[in-house]
């Protein structure tokens, strides 16, 4: 799990769920698909919204565009905002 942007209103998390931890062992037990991702957080909500496939494939599109091109909060903020609009899960801390 990888934090790509922490602000007042959003955090975005790059979740890489089947990558091995650290000492873990890697068998050749068969096909796995990985299942990489993206958590979007809107804190002022206190929702998340999760992107994996087709989904997760364009917000990573997005940023590396970010990467070459250096946006401003405003409009990174701007485009998570349109992502968090998908969000239906409240965050629950236990």
């Amino acid at each position: 799990m990888h934090m790509l942007y922490d602000s007042d209103a959003f955090a975005v998390v790059h979740i890489l769920a089947n990558a091995p931890t650290e000492g873990e062992v890697v068998t050749d037990e068969g096909p796995q698909i990985p299942r990489h991702g993206f958590e979007i957080v809107d804190k002022r909500s206190g929702k998340e919204v999760y992107l994996d496939g087709s989904w997760a494939e364009m917000f990573q599109i997005q940023i590396t565009a970010w990467q070459k091109d250096m946006p401003s909060q405003e409009e990174v903020e701007d485009t998570l905002e349109g992502y968090a609009s998908l969000a239906q899960m409240p965050v629950v801390m236990n």
